[in-house]
């Protein structure tokens, strides 16, 4: 009986302490995706698209800077982005339903279609991990 009660309370204390960034991680894992990667969210950062409609090169830098740490600003209304990275705004990766609304603007928006799991995951732990040693 103790072991049960004590296996439930370490479940339960496991899941309490988990992040917006875990529960993603732990969804995207669900669809088939083993393991992400900052090094290829790195990459995927400042991989330039072309809007299909402008021509226009885009890349998540464009509105966000290549330091996360720094604050950015939206290429079309020029408001000021606060930065992305924990380490300078820790109110990042806080909410799970900001995370989700953003990846699917921002993805339509700079790649020209929503990201897939593996991309959302890689630009994840490289967002959740930057420090500016990256660059």
């Amino acid at each position: 009986m103790q072991i049960k009660l004590m296996a439930i309370l370490l479940l339960l204390s496991t899941t309490l302490h988990a992040t917006p960034v875990d529960d993603l991680l732990a969804e995207y894992r669900s669809t088939g995706v083993e393991s992400f990667s900052a090094e290829n969210g790195k990459v995927l950062w400042s991989q330039e698209f072309t809007d299909a409609k402008t021509g226009k090169i885009r890349q998540c830098t464009t509105c966000h800077t290549a330091d996360l740490r720094n604050e950015g600003k939206h290429a079309r209304t020029g408001k000021v982005i606060k930065p992305l990275a924990p380490s300078a705004n820790p109110k990042r990766l806080t909410k799970l339903k900001k995370i989700r609304k953003w990846f699917k603007r921002n993805c339509k928006w700079t790649v020209g279609r929503e990201c897939t799991a593996q991309e959302k995951g890689d630009i994840l732990l490289f967002i959740q991990n930057f420090n500016g040693e990256q660059q």
